[in-house]
């Protein structure tokens, strides 16, 4: 080997100093040297210039690297050591990418398949001020989307219902009792009856705004049926009752005077007008006429409904002065729950006729207020009015709920058993039913589905005071006012000719759930004369119906007709006959009057 190729092979390793030094030897000692012209040096690079700390280090390195690189174990372990750090990198770039997709998601809602980010090199070569900032620029602005949607968890959904899994469970097999009787019914606890009370008030369809007929000179025209209290409202106008808009005016009682109660017909005094108007939330309201029936206390009720539900007993001067005789009135105007307010001039001589000015015009005696319970005089409030609004309206998400008879499903056969039971006068009733058959009533059949009946059981209303469910009570309080008041026979006209208009309906639920928040009592242990013996105002006159109606011969019923046997177990509970061998007199039985009728054994 000569010093040509050692100083060639020595350059090959980047010592020029060194193959110098060796040439220099070689020329003292006399020695002749082949040179070999070497390549120009590169550009800027300086001949016999020391290399730089860093370089040796370098150098140094590589050279044990080279040396070593050769064995068999250190060269495997290096392979080993450089594949790992090769998949870490690959593992950390593609880590960073997934990452930087989620946190860059548009916010913009474009698709996301259409979209992918540029390679790595290519980004960094054309990256550029302005592509880092639109960059910056996305991720700031959606970054606070991302961040919601995935700091905030989904809202839990709603929890279910305690009633939701309830099932009615079928009545019980008793064969000694076949009449109507109450059933289960869920109602959920008054704490959370109270927390579902809607706060906003149901919306009204169609109709927004509904004002009221007032005439202080009333001419009654050629109108029939109608009084001084409710007017006297025209076919025509009864017509246009009923074609629903979004603004209507209508009668509905109280036509004359200022306000409702004040010169009214059914007047009430001064303060119990403005306490009345003081309630704004739920209203439970009875009303007793004539001492016709005694004054049932409400259980169960919760501090809460005692604290913020206003009970009313409307009651006439002979209801008055009976509850003074018997201390059950004082001067605080209450018994027990029930505030009494006495009602002056009444309207009508029928005592059931003036019940149905509070049972249906509520929302005009009652201006403030956003639901109200109606209950008969004979009944007995059992549960909670919280817990039975939750149940018939706002589960039901309904403004008006009634239950519907137990027994009865048309209207025609509830007219055959009203004037069967002598309920009203024949004539009156059968004029009634040919005016609404003319109007294209027909019986009930499962053609009318999702309707479940024509008949409702009316001691028991619950409604919500909005304006299409007041229209319905005015209207329903104007075929009372004009036909009979038999409320049964007019309610699926009324409701029938609103429903073709809107989209409302009632709720009406079944008679048993009826009877479980309420009792249903009897009336005062005294037999009223026969209906039509009563001083009441005649029907209107068949010569004033239309000329396409027939004209029924109008005498009235002879009183041998009716049964006395009949109306007093219309009023008093059934007792079984007892046998033959016991049919004796006895001292312990008793007797009672009727009016124009002989002493009958109550027995």
């Amino acid at each position: 080997m000569n010093g040509g190729s050692l100083g060639m092979r020595s350059g090959s390793y980047g010592s020029l100093l060194q193959n110098q030094i060796q040439q220099q030897q070689q020329l003292q000692n006399g020695g002749a040297v082949q040179t070999t012209p070497l390549p120009p040096p590169p550009p800027g690079y300086v001949i016999g210039r020391k290399p730089t700390k860093m370089f040796k280090e370098k150098e140094s390195f590589l050279y044990w690297i080279c040396k070593f690189a050769g064995r068999k174990k250190v060269g495997m372990l290096l392979l080993c050591i450089i594949s790992a750090a090769v998949f870490l990198w690959v593992l950390y770039v593609g880590k960073g990418d997934a990452r930087e997709v989620v946190v860059g998601r548009p916010a913009f809602g474009y698709d996301e398949s259409s979209y992918r980010e540029p390679p790595d090199e290519y980004r960094m070569k054309n990256s550029s001020p302005v592509i880092s900032e639109s960059v910056a620029y996305r991720l700031k602005n959606s970054s606070a989307v991302i961040s919601e949607s995935v700091a905030q968890p989904p809202p839990p959904p709603p929890p279910r219902h305690l009633c939701e899994s309830f099932v009615l469970p079928p009545p019980p097999a008793d064969k000694k009792r076949t009449g109507p009787r109450p059933c289960p019914v869920c109602y959920l606890p008054v704490e959370e009856a109270v927390a579902l009370m809607p706060k906003d008030p149901s919306p009204s369809p169609v109709l927004n705004n509904l004002t009221y007929v007032y005439e202080e000179n009333l001419t009654k025209g050629d109108s029939f049926g109608g009084s001084e209290f409710g007017g006297y409202p025209s076919l025509e106008q009864r017509a246009n009752s009923y074609d629903i808009r979004e603004s209507m005016t209508v009668h509905c009682g109280f036509v004359r005077g200022t306000k409702p109660g004040r010169q009214t017909g059914f007047n009430l005094d001064d303060s119990d007008l403005f306490e009345m108007e003081q309630c704004h939330g739920v209203v439970v309201a009875s009303a007793i006429f004539a001492n016709y029936d005694a004054i049932q206390q409400p259980k169960n009720i919760s501090d809460a409904a005692k604290e913020n539900v206003c009970f009313y007993m409307f009651v006439d001067k002979e209801t008055e002065t009976y509850l003074k005789k018997s201390d059950d009135l004082d001067n605080s105007k209450r018994v027990g729950l029930w505030r009494i307010v006495v009602v002056h001039n009444l309207p009508y001589n029928d005592a059931r006729r003036n019940g149905k000015v509070p049972k249906l015009l509520l929302h005009r005696m009652f201006p403030n207020a956003r639901y109200s319970l109606w209950i008969d005089g004979k009944l007995e409030l059992v549960v909670d009015p919280y817990q039975i609004l939750e149940r018939f309206l706002w589960r039901k998400n309904a403004s008006f709920a009634i239950s519907r008879h137990y027994r009865r499903f048309d209207v025609f056969k509830e007219a055959e058993a009203n004037k069967a039971a002598a309920k009203y006068d024949n004539a009156s009733i059968d004029i009634q039913i040919e005016f609404y058959k003319s109007e294209g009533l027909t019986p009930y059949s499962e053609a009318k589905l999702p309707i479940t009946s024509d008949v409702p059981e009316g001691c028991v209303i619950v409604r919500e005071h909005i304006p299409i469910s007041n229209l319905f009570t005015c209207l329903w309080f104007n075929e009372v006012d004009r036909f009979t008041s038999r409320d049964q026979l007019s309610f699926s006209t009324v409701r029938d000719k609103i429903r073709a208009k809107t989209n409302w309906t009632v709720n009406m639920f079944l008679d048993c759930e009826r009877r479980n928040f309420v009792v249903q009592g009897y009336h005062k242990d005294v037999v009223r004369p026969p209906p039509v013996g009563l001083a009441i105002k005649p029907p209107p006159s068949v010569n004033k119906l239309p000329e396409s109606q027939p004209q029924p011969p109008p005498p009235p019923p002879p009183v041998a007709e009716i049964s006395t046997a009949s109306v007093l177990n219309s009023q008093i509970p059934r007792v079984p006959a007892k046998r033959s061998r016991d049919r004796r007199s006895s001292s312990r039985r008793h007797r009672k009057v009727v009016v124009g009728a002989k002493a009958i054994d109550s027995s």
